[in-house]
């Protein structure tokens, strides 16, 4: 029986890992166990267009315990970091007021990072500034550009990695339009959620087992019916740079249905481009939550479960 969560316990729980790792199965085991509600904390399953081809909880499981941030977003509408920040933070906020514990559960690192280590509320900066950054990059090339930026961001210029041109040319543009380093912006920066507050885990199942749970959660995807999912959002003629036109499957389903490859050559594109995501999400996990528990396969999380 479903019960709320002791007052001795973090009131928030994170679950993390890479698309088809079992994190939505592992997030409603736990609601139920807590009396808990689940917070999305995945980009591309905010995205009302993409209930297939984004793993969404279907209605059955949405029954089982309340889910959040699902489906609310139109594909026209680019959601950013702070937006969804923004979003979740109330939601939190009212979970825990109503003495019931939170879970948290997605495959995208920054939404999880922005929680535990906050977001930075850098100053707008006006196009000039970053035109100005662009025009410094391309005239005096990256090592004397660097030598400006270490001149007025040293910190910033030294952990920013060669070659890496966005950042070092926002981290200029920012101290040019504010008159402060980014660095000194960043240092502002205060977690929303208190370390104590919460407990994270990391799904991380062996790289073969979750390979060909991506490739049959694809295959199962598009004979549940992704070519009319992806032939809907096809036809509002959205940006291609739009977020939801780069969720894996729109693209290569989008070529099937404009007549420019078979159906088996587009899953099979699919499938590899999913394993593909699946690799970097887990690379940015492993790098950016190094501390946090790691759950192979069921025997873990049930000893996770069982450890709450």
């Amino acid at each position: 029986m479903a019960h709320q969560a002791p007052q001795d316990q973090p009131s928030v729980f994170l679950i993390a890992g890479p698309t088809a790792s079992g994190k939505s199965a592992l997030a409603l085991r736990l609601a139920e166990r807590l009396g808990g509600e689940i917070v999305n904390a995945d980009a591309l399953q905010l995205y009302a267009d993409l209930r297939l081809l984004s793993a969404r909880p279907d209605a059955a499981e949405e029954q089982r315990a309340p889910h959040h941030l699902y489906g609310v977003a139109d594909g026209a509408d680019g959601w950013s970091v702070g937006r969804w920040l923004k979003a979740a933070l109330p939601l939190l906020d009212d979970i825990r007021r109503r003495g019931r514990a939170a879970i948290v559960v997605g495959g995208t690192g920054l939404y999880f990072r922005a929680l535990t280590h906050g977001l930075a509320e850098i100053p707008d900066t006006p196009p000039e500034a970053r035109q100005e950054a662009e025009a410094q990059w391309r005239t005096l090339g990256e090592a004397a550009f660097r030598e400006r930026l270490a001149s007025v961001d040293p910190q910033a210029e030294a952990r920013i990695e060669q070659g890496d041109r966005q950042r070092l040319v926002r981290a200029m543009e920012v101290h040019a339009a504010s008159g402060r380093p980014l660095t000194y912006w960043q240092a502002q920066t205060r977690p929303p959620l208190a370390a104590a507050d919460w407990r994270a885990a990391v799904l991380e199942p062996q790289r073969a087992w979750l390979y060909a749970r991506c490739d049959a959660r694809m295959q199962a995807m598009v004979e549940a019916g992704a070519l009319d999912e992806v032939a809907r959002l096809m036809a509002r003629g959205l940006d291609p740079a739009a977020p939801v036109m780069k969720a894996v499957g729109v693209r290569e389903l989008g070529a099937h249905l404009a007549g420019e490859t078979s159906l088996e050559a587009a899953v099979a594109l699919a499938q590899q481009q999913t394993r593909r995501y699946a690799k970097r999400q887990s690379t940015w996990l492993r790098n950016q939550t190094p501390d946090w528990p790691r759950l192979a396969g069921e025997t873990d999380a049930e000893a996770w479960l069982r450890a709450l």
